[in-house]
């Protein structure tokens, strides 16, 4: 291995760990920020002085990449502790307590996190996820969202999901939402539901039928599902956006791994043990002809670029919405990234407080 070259690499990584610090990625950082100064003298130092510019450039280039895999592989074990994923591990926790439970239904059981500010709350909304997730897939944004608004979360597995022994079917799965805002109003003065993108449709047709909450917020949910594989390459390049990146800022980059795979899993594998596909049940809830029938105050959110969900989807399920709806769409979210959307989550979480503490 040439000097040249070595140096090249060294510098390659003091540049990672510089970036890293400057932008707060702590998931791909080994370092300490006390380390600045010697980072910028270190970099001083390996800059090769004998070497032209047509020589230094094409070394640090075959660097870069070497370079950016030992950064990973240092910074993954230096951060290995580093899980967002454990704000929902069950127990008391510095700002909330987490209980593991089990909804009782018809027939079997629904598995759920209740989450709850360790000051108490007043309201509580229900959280039903999107085809092919489960109760955790990337929800600790959301829940710490709904949580600094003084408001406590219950994160459900649908039926066919995760941990939830029923297979989906139609209309049964729609006890998924009934039964998660039973459980919750005979524990809270008022209670919302969030539903995404199939949630989304399974909550509005339950609401529809007269389900009893106070607030509804939707997010992504499709009138009928028609995308092909250009779209789910063109879901794949939406996700280089800053706010996605930025979950370095959260987690380890070992751990932001697995749960990109298991993102991309859900896309192309979805492990759902079924009667009905997701297509026919989406179909079946009717988004818009519920959406009409709604009584419930009403919060759509959609992403411009959403590539599942196309713009013109979403205005059609705007056109339904009843009279005084609020909706919201989202220039630089797509399908995959909304739920992680800071701002997205945020209006969603003060739309909703609004509702759930009014007198």
């Amino acid at each position: 291995m040439s000097s040249l070259f070595l140096r090249a690499l060294l510098l390659a990584l003091v540049i990672y760990e510089f970036l890293s610090d400057l932008r707060g990625w702590r998931g791909l950082s080994w370092g300490h920020p006390a380390l600045r100064p010697f980072l910028a003298v270190a970099a001083l130092a390996l800059h090769p002085r004998n070497t032209s510019w047509r020589q230094r450039l094409p070394a640090l280039a075959l660097a870069a990449f070497p370079a950016f895999i030992i950064q990973a592989i240092v910074a993954g074990v230096r951060r290995r502790t580093l899980d967002p994923m454990a704000t929902l591990q069950p127990g008391v926790q510095r700002d909330r307590t987490v209980a593991r439970v089990s909804i009782p239904m018809s027939e079997a059981f629904m598995p759920a996190l209740y989450i709850v500010p360790r000051s108490g709350a007043q309201a509580a909304v229900a959280v039903l996820h999107g085809s092919g997730c489960d109760k955790t897939y990337f929800t600790w944004r959301l829940t710490n969202t709904l949580l600094r608004q003084g408001m406590a979360a219950l994160l459900v597995d649908l039926d066919g999901h995760g941990e939830n022994p029923r297979l989906q079917r139609y209309p049964q799965m729609l006890e998924c939402a009934t039964e998660a805002a039973r459980w919750l109003r005979a524990r809270h003065a008022r209670v919302g539901m969030l539903g995404i993108s199939l949630g989304g449709c399974i909550a509005a047709r339950a609401a529809a039928d007269g389900m009893n909450i106070d607030a509804l917020a939707i997010m992504e949910a499709p009138p009928l599902l028609t995308f092909d594989n250009r779209d789910r390459l063109a879901e794949a390049r939406a996700l280089a956006q800053p706010y996605v990146i930025d979950l370095l800022r959260e987690a380890s980059i070992l751990h932001l791994g697995r749960a990109v795979y298991r993102l991309a899993r859900a896309q192309r594998a979805p492990g759902i043990r079924a009667a009905i596909s997701t297509w026919d049940l989406i179909a079946a809830c009717d988004l818009c002809g519920s959406l009409a029938r709604l009584k419930t105050p009403l919060l759509l959110i959609y992403g411009e670029r959403d590539a599942i969900v196309k713009p013109a989807q979403a205005e059609e399920a705007w056109r339904a919405a009843p009279p005084g709806a609020t909706m919201l769409l989202v220039p630089d979210a797509s399908h995959l990234t909304l739920i992680l959307h800071p701002e997205a989550l945020q209006r969603m979480a003060a739309w909703m407080a609004d509702r759930l503490n009014a007198p």
